[in-house]
């Protein structure tokens, strides 16, 4: 899945090709995507979407709904055995609560396979196998995807709308939109995880409450910093570079939040766009304190060293520029607060403020 919008994409990652206008809720002080603003639960016998329940049972599954990051309101059957995670941010939640038994596939691009979407530690950690692959790039095999015959499917914005709309219109398959656009959304978006899978309850609040432990660190760390009246380091945090430039994160995404959240301030933050391109010179004129760059997925040191003006920024030459793995930059996920966040503020806080 690409990083990029328009095609074609240089680098299979989770950043939205296509994002949609997102209700902004505030949880414990923290702005996050619309979500869970509704919750219902049908008890058993009432109608459901997914039918009965089986062969000669009148009843029917137990469903919840619930309100996803787009504002959609879905409803979908309560612990559904048959899942498929079309989003690496997605499939690393679902991991993390447990919940690997119930996956019956996971997004995969083109010929890339599961090498695509996921590094060689997470396949092997989470027993991922060729089988599992549904081409979700770049564009979306829906034969493959019906093939596993799912009962529920949990997507990121790297989803099109159309095929959102194809999988529940035409396929009448529910289908929950998990791409928050801060980082207090992802703590929701476990709750709404667990909403699904009760079992999975007690693991959701101990991972939220690990989560909000780093969350509130970071906001002391801003705290005290706003009280020594300290100037808050620029930084450029790019996940892909070409010939003509660094892709970035502009305002709205969950990019911008995580800098936000590590006392941070973008030199993208006042561009136009979510997902901006920008061009060595507009490096330049910006001057970063600080480069944050993505690695992984063919990317590393030497990639970003090609770009254009890289040698002539300050923060290269001052010893300010940095690689953090791409999972913990790209995906909205658990990881980006439990070790992205801390990462970056060891990196641009080494005093602790």
């Amino acid at each position: 899945m690409s990083l990029i919008d328009p095609t074609p994409a240089p680098s299979p990652r989770t950043v939205p090709i296509a994002l949609f206008a997102v209700a902004v809720l505030l949880v414990g002080g923290i702005g996050i995507a619309g979500t869970a603003a509704y919750f219902e639960v049908h008890p058993a016998g009432t109608t459901g979407p997914g039918g009965p329940s089986g062969p000669g049972n009148a009843t029917a599954p137990r469903t919840v709904t619930l309100t996803d990051d787009l504002g959609r309101t879905v409803t979908v059957p309560v612990d559904p055995a048959r899942v498929v995670s079309l989003s690496p941010s997605v499939t690393d939640s679902m991991e993390l609560l447990g919940l690997a038994g119930h996956l019956v596939g996971v997004d995969c691009y083109a010929v890339l396979g599961l090498a695509g979407d996921y590094t060689s530690a997470q396949i092997a950690a989470w027993n991922l196998t060729a089988s599992m692959c549904v081409e979700a790039g770049p564009s979306l095999d829906v034969e493959e995807l019906l093939n596993d015959t799912p009962q529920l499917v949990l997507v990121a914005t790297t989803t099109s709308e159309s095929s959102v709309e194809e999988l529940t219109a035409t396929y009448h398959l529910p289908v929950l939109v998990l791409q928050p656009s801060t980082l207090g959304g992802i703590e929701v978006d476990v709750g709404l995880l667990a909403q699904i899978f009760p079992s999975a309850a007690g693991r959701a609040a101990a991972l939220q409450s690990s989560m909000q432990v780093e969350l509130e660190r970071a906001s002391a760390l801003a705290t005290n910093l706003s009280d020594n009246g300290t100037t808050l380091p620029s930084v450029l945090l790019t996940y892909y570079t070409d010939s003509s430039g660094y892709y970035t994160f502009g305002p709205g995404t969950f990019g911008e939040s995580l800098l936000e959240m590590a006392s941070a301030s973008s030199i993208a933050a006042a561009t136009p766009l979510e997902y901006p391109e920008l061009s060595g010179s507009q490096v330049l004129v910006a001057n970063p304190w600080a480069v944050i760059y993505a690695t992984g997925f063919g990317l590393n040191l030497s990639s970003y060293a090609q770009a254009p003006d890289w040698s002539s920024l300050n923060a290269t030459s001052d010893g300010h520029a940095w690689g953090i793995d791409s999972t913990l930059l790209t995906e909205p996920d658990p990881a980006m607060i439990l070790e992205g966040l801390p990462t970056l503020l060891a990196l641009l806080h080494p005093n602790g403020g």
